[in-house]
This record gives structure tokens, C-alpha cells and sequence, in this order.
């Protein structure tokens, strides 16, 4: 029986991670699966060589603390590996841990899900890759060309963004649960899903919503968070005037995209999802004033938000460091609310946006799959490929 080792170091890789094994199972229902992963790959009978959120550790002053027993976390994962001999070893992510475990197994066939982002910066990384993997698994269809121009190979397999169902929510359901009239406009804001985000922009959030509330009367803001930031959330935003509602279901999130009238969000995937729902937004992002210095310096790319890197233009409002100011907030989030056709253009844009994010004809899980299966069999194809194109 073939068997594919996967490790998946926190909650975005374990969902791939999930995707991936179905994507896998569909082609080839008898392949064995192993490795690390979270509570999506457990609830598909994957049993974990230890729990993943040992591995989801952000930030040197986190790490250091934890190093010893990270080193001999990955020394174990290593020995796994080479007893079990999989057929490959797939990794999703999580560079800091999974590039030192491909080194340390040359003689494996080895994919890495979701390439290194040190075209943003960083770039004179990139020599450390070759040799480490037998095949790049990008999300962003720029990436191929960068990676080649630095020598390496990487293969565009989509955004998993595409399969989120951030686009399948329900507004009258989310405002009926919620007990919200239609009349009412719905304000979505998100501060970040990390403990060490959220106090940094919840403030700011919160002031530019007393300004929003006397110029909108009745407007409901919505913050949509992981579980693990919601108690935080909640005594954070304790003290607003206009009480948000909070939000960790999956499900209610998607709805309260439907609902929503524009979002204020943080950088990050979360532009992509909302883009994706078609939710006007203005992105922001407020850092303390030496790392802000020191990312201009390193950051090697014209945006931060993900929309207006692939669109290659600026589609929604960047309001950061020192524009990350309650009053511009308010004044950009009242704009979309107030101006449809500002709404409406943003909403025309994220259409080809979401389109350049999709591998032809099948979905980023599937086109996953098949470099997976590919590398699998020697690189070998035939016109009986078991991932065939919808």
C-alpha cells in the first residue's frame, strides 16, 4: 500500500491539509496517510505522531522559550519519516519547521505546499531552496515566474481561498439568527485571528466605530474571530458604545459576509475571502513604529493587501501605520457604505482577481492532488491521469 507522509504545522495547513487527503482518497481510495496534522485531518481518521499545535508557535520571543523541546519535536518527526518510508513526504507551510525536515530527507520524494513568500521579502532566501523539495506547490499564479527566475520550478495549483464557501453564505439567515432588521447596515471587522494582533487594532477599530455611528445611524458591526481570540475579543470590545456582534462559527461568518455592506480587515487572506464574497473593504495594518521602519525596508512588493497584488493595482483603500487613524478609517468606510458605484467597482475588480486564483478546470485540492501523485510515480503521466480536469 502506497503511504503519504504529511505534515501540517497550524490551522491553514491542517485545512489543506484535509482537502489534500480527500483530493487524494478520490483518485486513490487505498493510500495511507500519516504524519502531523489537526482536528480537519483527524476528523478524516488521520492519526497525528503528535498534537500540531505544538508546532504553531509565531514570533522569536514565543519560539525561544520552547526551542528545546521544538528541536527535539523535529528530530522525532525525522525519525518517523525515515522508519516509515513513505512513498512522499508532502509539507504544508510552516517553513520555519518543515524546510529543515525536507534537508534532512533527500532520499524521499518530497513536496512543499504553498511556496515561501520571499518574493515579499527576503528574496536572497531563495538560494537557500534547491535541492530541498521535488516539486513547489504555489498558490498565487505569479509565483511560478518569480521561482523561475531564481531557477527553481514551482507549479500553480490555486488558492484554497476558491473552496472556503466564503461566497455560499446567507444574509437573511445571519440577520434573522442575530435579530438584525434589514434596514440595518452590516459592518464587518477584522482585527487578525493571532493574541498579538488583536489588542494592536481593536482600539482603532473601536473609535473609528463611535465616529461611523453618528454618521450611520444603526449600523451593526460584526467581528468574525478564531475561538481562540473570542474571549479576548470580547473584553477588548466590552466597553464600545455600539456593541459588536462576535462571531466564531464558520457558517455564521460566511453569513455575515452576505450580509455585509463593506469590511474593514487586517492584511491577509482575509482580503481574499472577502473578496471572494464580493464584501467592499479597506485593508489596514498598524505595527509599532521601529518594526513598521524596518518592514518598509525589507518588504519588496507595492501592497500589502493580497487583492491589490494580484489586480496590480491599488482596488481597495491601504490605510496603514500612520493612515491607520480612526478618522480616516471612518471616513473610507463610510464612503464605501454611502457610494455604491465606489462598492460596485471594487466588487467589478475582485471578479478577475478570484479568476486568476483558479488552476484550469479543477479545484486548487484537486490540482494539489495530482502534482502529489505525480511525484508519486516518478513524474510520470499518461492520458489516464487519476485527477482528471472538470
Amino acid at each position: 500500500m502506497s503511504r503519504v507522509y504529511i505534515i501540517a504545522g497550524e490551522q491553514s495547513g491542517d485545512v489543506l491539509g484535509a482537502r489534500l487527503i480527500r483530493a487524494l482518497r478520490d483518485a486513490r481510495p487505498h493510500l495511507e496517510f500519516t504524519g502531523i496534522g489537526g482536528p480537519r485531518m483527524a476528523e478524516l481518521g488521520f492519526e497525528s505522531l503528535f498534537e500540531m499545535r505544538e508546532l504553531a508557535v509565531m514570533g522569536l520571543v514565543e519560539v525561544l522559550p520552547r526551542i528545546l523541546r521544538l528541536r527535539r519535536r523535529m528530530q522525532e518527526t525525522i525519525a518517523d519519516i525515515k522508519a516509515k518510508q513513505p512513498d512522499v513526504l508532502v509539507t504544508i507551510d510552516s517553513p520555519g519547521f518543515t524546510l529543515r525536515v525536507l534537508r534532512a530527507c533527500p532520499d524521499i520524494r518530497r513536496v512543499h505546499y504553498v511556496a515561501p513568500q520571499v518574493w515579499a521579502w527576503k528574496p536572497h532566501r531563495v538560494r537557500e531552496f534547491p535541492g530541498l523539495w521535488d516539486r513547489l506547490l504555489c498558490l498565487l499564479p505569479f509565483e511560478p515566474e518569480w521561482f523561475a527566475q531564481h531557477g527553481i520550478e514551482g507549479r500553480f495549483v490555486g488558492h484554497p481561498v476558491l473552496e472556503s464557501g466564503a461566497d455560499q453564505g446567507d444574509a437573511l439567515r445571519f440577520r434573522q439568527r442575530h435579530g438584525i432588521v434589514p434596514t440595518r447596515p452590516v459592518l464587518i471587522l477584522m482585527p487578525g485571528s493571532r493574541r498579538s494582533e488583536v489588542p494592536r487594532l481593536l482600539p482603532v477599530f473601536g473609535q473609528a466605530l463611535e465616529l461611523l455611528a453618528l454618521k450611520i445611524p444603526g449600523l451593526v458591526p460584526v467581528v468574525p474571530v478564531a475561538s481562540a481570540v473570542a474571549e479576548t475579543v470580547r473584553r477588548a470590545t466590552a466597553g464600545w458604545r455600539v456593541a459588536p456582534v462576535i462571531v466564531t462559527d464558520l457558517e455564521d461568518k460566511h453569513d455575515a459576509y452576505a450580509a455585509a455592506s463593506a469590511a474593514l480587515t487586517k492584511s491577509g487572506t482575509s482580503t481574499l475571502e472577502l473578496a471572494l464574497a464580493g464584501v467592499p473593504m479597506a485593508v489596514t495594518y498598524r505595527v509599532n513604529p521601529i518594526t513598521a521602519m524596518m518592514a518598509r525596508r525589507m518588504i519588496k512588493i507595492p501592497h500589502v493587501a493580497m487583492v491589490n497584488l494580484l489586480a496590480g493595482r491599488e482596488i481597495v483603500p491601504e490605510l496603514l501605520q500612520e493612515n491607520c487613524t480612526p478618522e480616516k478609517l471612518a471616513q473610507t468606510v463610510e464612503t464605501l457604505i454611502r457610494n455604491k458605484s465606489v462598492a460596485q467597482a471594487q466588487r467589478d475588480d475582485f471578479g478577475a482577481v478570484m479568476a486568476s486564483l483558479r488552476p484550469d478546470g479543477m479545484l486548487p485540492s484537486q490540482a494539489a492532488a495530482r502534482e502529489v501523485l505525480d511525484v508519486m510515480t516518478l513524474g510520470e503521466t499518461s492520458p489516464q491521469s487519476p485527477i482528471q480536469d472538470h
